[in-house]
């Protein structure tokens, strides 16, 4: 789920992370629904859920390409950082606007491979 939220922004060419800031953990929930086998070819989608002032919510479903069946859902709960300090600073809205609010139908997810 790190390296999908953190791949997600490279699926957006104006995408520019502003200087020294980051993001950080500050929640994970996964819930497993069914297991993947060696060989199983796997899709992750993401998307933002809701955002905050300094937070984000993110969620995830890995899903099983043979059969599309989900196999993992999952959300984190990422706080956006000045790096020097590691203290919450507001999310600007240039990247607000860059990734919109999703719903819960996963048809605007962001595949990554």
């Amino acid at each position: 789920m790190q390296d999908a939220g953190r791949r997600h922004p490279e699926a957006i060419p104006e995408f520019k992370q502003p200087e020294n800031t980051g993001w950080f953990v500050r929640e994970h929930r996964i819930e497993y629904l069914a297991p993947a086998f060696l060989g199983d070819e796997i899709e992750v989608r993401t998307w933002i859920a809701e955002w905050k002032r300094v937070r984000a919510q993110r969620r995830y479903e890995f899903i099983r390409k043979a059969d599309g069946k989900i196999l993992v859902k999952g959300e984190t709960q990422w706080i956006f950082v000045e790096l020097t300090t590691g203290r919450p600073i507001p999310i600007p809205v240039e990247m607000l606007a860059l990734f919109p609010i999703v719903s819960e139908q996963t048809d605007s997810a962001t595949s990554i491979p």
